[in-house]
């Protein structure tokens, strides 16, 4: 198939103001008009001068884990029994009969992390999926994709309830680490007992196992951490364990946008579109991700599903370009930098030879609040969507 007369967005490099798309699976070519040579036999899509992007990208939201419209019964993001639970995953919570997948479709994003909550220190496995299908196993990109922990207020508050640990910032470290290091622990057991048959390997233990590929640097850490302390926190485990983490939400991450970029953190930023419901968003702005990415930190922008519905991805990227943020940069935000962040950028994120035909059509710029999604394509083939 070939999508022609398209303002075309590759998000790796400039715009081409009229231009064509071959793809079958993956994408096949792409260049102005002025280069397009008609094949025999292919099917022809004329944009008439709509805007061509690859798919948007949100690397954190709880898609599919909440029941839209739902209580307890459609629930299944925190496990409150237990505070640490790296063994869960993510993957056997999501419902993607869930309206939301359609809607999320409908607004062009097509590839999204799905995480457990943020009630545990370490609440279990993310996976990465596109956003159309009706089994899950069908829709995954990566599983599992990272290890979701969570520092701040959160654990405190759940556990606070439970007259439970962790109800302090330390508590939650410390169980965070208690368990690294266990697993890490396991870990030589199991390499000694392999290489020495006279040793016993320790008895299976399923948390161990969740968290060895993250020790092994396999899969990625990802924090949630709003307050600055918290990051830094993030930041000193990591560097402990030698992980590959990311910061999630980093909502006063702004503050020390030289010393992150410093690092070398990645910041998945949002959700910005809802109230300062607890102390810890008092320094919430949409200034936060242009300042991020000026201090040359590799930042994207998320919802976090469903504080802020996915469908509303383009949104909170304008409303970062209303408070400073580049308008290209704010597009690189929910498609190229969070494919880059979570290590899928040679699949997904921009349009380029050999990459995922994951497409939308957008009938202005996607970052105007009249613009609407007018075609989504996975893997190249076209996909049912409705105006939301």
């Amino acid at each position: 198939m070939v999508i022609i007369n398209a303002h075309i967005h590759p998000v790796e490099g400039p715009a081409i103001p009229s231009g064509y798309l071959r793809f079958g699976e993956e994408i096949l070519a792409l260049g102005p008009m002025t280069q397009y040579v008609p094949q025999a036999g292919e099917e022809v899509l004329d944009a008439e001068g709509a805007w061509l992007l690859p798919g948007l990208v949100d690397v954190h939201t709880h898609l599919g884990l909440f029941g839209d419209g739902l209580g307890f019964e459609a629930e299944d993001v925190n496990e409150i029994t237990d505070p640490v639970t790296p063994q869960l995953r993510a993957l056997d919570g999501i419902n993607p009969m869930d309206r939301t997948f359609r809607e999320s479709l409908s607004a062009g994003v097509t590839a999204v992390a799905v995480a457990p909550g943020s009630a545990n220190p370490i609440g279990g496995q993310i996976v990465m999926l596109h956003t159309g299908g009706k089994r899950v196993d069908d829709m995954v990109i990566r599983a599992p994709l990272a290890m979701k922990f969570a520092l701040g207020e959160n654990p405190k508050s759940c556990y606070h309830d439970r007259d439970e640990t962790p109800v302090t910032r330390m508590a939650t470290a410390a169980l965070i680490r208690q368990a690294l290091f266990e697993a890490r622990e396991y870990g030589k057991k199991q390499q000694a007992a392999a290489q020495d048959p006279e040793r016993d390997a320790p008895d299976f233990d399923m948390k161990h196992e969740a968290l060895l590929p993250v020790l092994r640097r396999e899969i990625q850490a990802h924090f949630h951490a709003h307050r600055l302390d918290d990051i830094f926190t993030a930041l000193r485990i990591a560097r402990e364990f030698d992980l590959d983490y990311v910061i999630v939400h980093g909502t006063e991450s702004y503050l020390a946008a030289d010393t992150l970029a410093a690092e070398g953190a990645r910041v998945v930023t949002g959700p910005n579109l809802l109230d300062r419901s607890k102390p810890e968003l008092q320094n919430m702005t949409f200034s936060g991700p242009g300042v991020l990415t000026a201090a040359g930190v590799l930042c994207s922008i998320c919802t976090d599903h469903p504080e802020t519905p996915l469908k509303y991805l383009t949104l909170c990227a304008a409303m970062a370009v209303k408070k400073g943020m580049d308008h290209d940069d704010a597009i690189r935000a929910i498609t190229w930098n969070p494919a880059k962040i979570v290590g899928l950028e040679d699949k997904i994120g921009s349009l380029k030879p050999g990459k995922w035909a994951d497409l939308t059509l957008f009938s202005a710029d996607p970052l105007t609040v009249d613009a609407r999604c007018t075609a989504v394509f996975l893997r190249g083939k076209r996909q049912e969507i409705e105006t939301v």
